[in-house]
């Protein structure tokens, strides 16, 4: 059953203990094993592709099958609904409407004495996107990872997804893809998966960037390859904050959190209202609307481990609380959540209002789904298109600007025992020093 805790000491520690729940020792034996399939595929390419595809998702391919082919991305849009076909294409035009907003601009300053100071932005050669499988598919994944690099500029981004039954790919997965317009699709899944994409095979190609949310074998295959790569984020498992007060509809808090509850085992859903009826009403509501859920079990599990209600005196110590937890998604059902918004720090998407459930943001809002967790949004963002762009410094000195900070420059590169550093200077400005 779903927790009520009344108590600010005990509700600390729980808000403490759901944010550190992939904190523990299992995550040491898991990383060997990760370390083993990375440095497999490193070696063995390919073939370690199709061995672990066979192990770990039950399905035999050769090479060839590897690539999603064009006849089967050209059947895709004959296995899925008009309207489903007509929501991705909404989805899209909003996705990348708000992206196209967030493109950085290079600029450059011109300043006193000739000095030019700037920065450059570019899009990264190559993306690959990680969409998982496995419980449920994922088109709103592949359009919230694609758009941004599209928009951004990259020229070849590369999809990789679990195969699943038959060696098939969902084909609204496939119909998401097209539409946000990446056609190389390889059928490849887990560690394996980002193993490829960070070194390469001799299929699938080295890429720059890895995004996209998976299971933990993704999360720490995405961790142990960057450097070697540049990564979005370490997505931990799904979770969502609500603040709510005695305006709030109970049947609609309930239905917020086991929309997060019904992601993933793991998934985390806390409510934190100043209204001790509410607590109760949602409770029971809860229970209600998971009687028939059919996904029953896995959302009952969330419920019980992760799941819980806090009963705080004031809406400002729900914010503070709030604030600790650092939720990946926080909705505000209360009177006034712009006027409230200036006591939420951090959160990786904010939901205002009794009309705007977290799922609008999942699916076609526009701002991107892909959001930090496990209390990342205290320093982390969304992913967007500056996941896929990087910038260059832009500076030149005139002759008259570099004999200016010369002395300042002097002095520097002696404190810091690097005399060459002086020279390369001192030689321009002072040329019959160099005899």
């Amino acid at each position: 059953m779903l927790r009520i805790i009344t108590q600010q000491a005990e509700a600390q520690a729980e808000i403490k203990r759901i944010c550190d729940r992939t904190s523990d020792e299992q995550i040491v034996h898991k990383e060997a094993t990760v370390r083993e399939i990375l440095a497999t595929v490193k070696r063995q390419g390919d073939k370690a592709l199709l061995h672990y595809t066979a192990e770990f998702d039950g399905q035999q391919l050769n090479g060839e099958e590897l690539r999603v082919s064009g006849s089967e991305l050209d059947a895709a849009y004959q296995q899925i609904s008009k309207e489903l076909l007509d929501a991705i294409g909404l989805a899209k035009r909003n996705i990348e409407a708000f992206h196209q907003q967030r493109v950085p601009k290079s600029w450059v300053n011109f300043g006193q004495d000739n000095i030019v100071l700037g920065k450059k932005y570019t899009p990264v050669d190559k993306a690959g996107l990680y969409v998982p499988g496995g419980r449920a598919c994922y088109p709103s994944t592949v359009l919230m990872n694609a758009i941004p690099a599209k928009v951004a500029g990259v020229e070849r981004i590369v999809m990789v997804t679990p195969p699943g039954q038959d060696k098939t790919i969902n084909p609204a997965v496939l119909v998401a893809a097209q539409e946000a317009g990446v056609e190389e699709i390889y059928r490849v899944g887990g560690a394996q998966a980002i193993a490829a994409l960070a070194f390469g095979t001799e299929t699938i190609p080295k890429v720059d960037v890895i995004s996209g949310p998976g299971n933990i074998y993704v999360t720490l295959a995405k961790k142990l390859v960057y450097g070697t790569v540049g990564i979005d984020s370490l997505a931990g498992p799904s979770e969502v904050l609500i603040i709510a007060d005695r305006s709030a509809n109970p049947v609609h808090v309930a239905a917020d959190m086991l929309a997060q509850a019904e992601h993933d085992p793991m998934a985390a859903a806390i409510l934190i209202t100043d209204d001790e009826s509410l607590a109760d009403r949602v409770q029971t509501e809860v229970e209600r609307q998971l009687r028939y859920h059919t996904r029953k079990l896995l959302t009952e599990k969330a419920i019980a481990n992760y799941g819980l209600i806090i009963v705080v005196d004031t809406l400002v110590t729900a914010a503070q609380l709030s604030n600790e937890f650092a939720p990946e998604h926080l909705e505000l059902e209360i009177r006034e959540p712009w006027e409230f918004l200036e006591h939420i720090r951090h959160a990786g998407a904010i939901f205002l209002g009794k009309s705007t459930p977290e799922a609008v943001g999942d699916y076609l809002a526009g701002p991107n789904h892909t959001l930090p967790t496990s209390g990342a949004a205290r320093y982390a963002s969304a992913l967007g298109v500056e996941t896929f762009m990087k910038h260059s410094s832009l500076i030149e000195y005139s002759p008259e600007a570099l004999q200016k900070v010369a002395g300042a420059i002097n002095i520097l590169t002696q404190a810091e025992g690097l005399p060459s550093h002086g020279d390369s200077v001192k030689f321009r400005t002072q040329p019959e020093s160099i005899d």
